[in-house]
Order: C-alpha cells, then structure tokens, then sequence
C-alpha cells in the first residue's frame, strides 16, 4: 500500500482522518519521530521520500517543480508527489487522497507530480 508524509505546512487533521479511514495506511507529518524534521527544505524532503518510498503530499505548488525537476536531472526518483487543491474542502481532497491509496498500482505517481483532484 501507497505511504504518505505530509508536508509540515498541510493541516495535521488530513492523519487523523486518513487513518480513521484507512487504518492500516503509513502516514507520517514532517516534523514527526522517523520523518524530516521541521524546517528540512524541501530538496531534502525529497532525498527523504525517495529512501523511504513515501508519497510526498503538499501544498507547495509554486516550488515543487522546480525542486523535482533538480532532484531528477540528479539521476534520483521519487514515489512521486500530490498538491493539495485549494478550491477544494479538505473533505474532498481526503476523498481524493482515500481513493489515491486504496486504487493507485504501485509506482503510478513514480517521478511525477499530480495534483487534486485527478482527472
């Protein structure tokens, strides 16, 4: 199953709720024991997620291009990354997220970004 770490700035309400309807789902925030710390930048973020093979989920949609076009112009992959909608409720981006970790094969996200809601 597809694991997520939410970026520091994404509402801690997004585990709570992910977990009450997925239990068995790995979620970590940054900022948590095992996860990056708070104020890792986000290249390292990266670093991170690919050791870990997590799905990074954020709301960084202004950088994160960049910073993932840098770390795959470096020969290095990542699981892959979700930006949060801002024109959707956080009920509707849980949907989104719901549906992402129960239905996604393996390494369907891998080295790409994909935002809210999926077409």
């Amino acid at each position: 199953m597809m694991k997520f770490l939410l970026d520091e700035n994404v509402d801690r309400v997004y585990k709570t709720q992910l977990l009450q309807q997925i239990p068995q789902l790995e979620i970590m925030i940054v900022g948590e024991l095992g996860a990056p710390s708070k104020g890792t930048l986000d290249p390292e973020v990266l670093e991170w997620c690919e050791q870990n093979n997590f799905v990074l989920v954020t709301n960084n949609r202004s950088s994160m291009p960049v910073h993932l076009a840098d770390h795959l112009a470096h020969d290095r992959h990542i699981p892959g990354i979700l930006i949060l909608s801002a024109n959707l409720s956080i009920g509707r981006n849980l949907d989104e997220l719901i549906f992402i970790a129960q239905a996604a094969f393996d390494q369907e996200f891998q080295d790409r970004i994909e935002h809210l809601p999926l077409p």
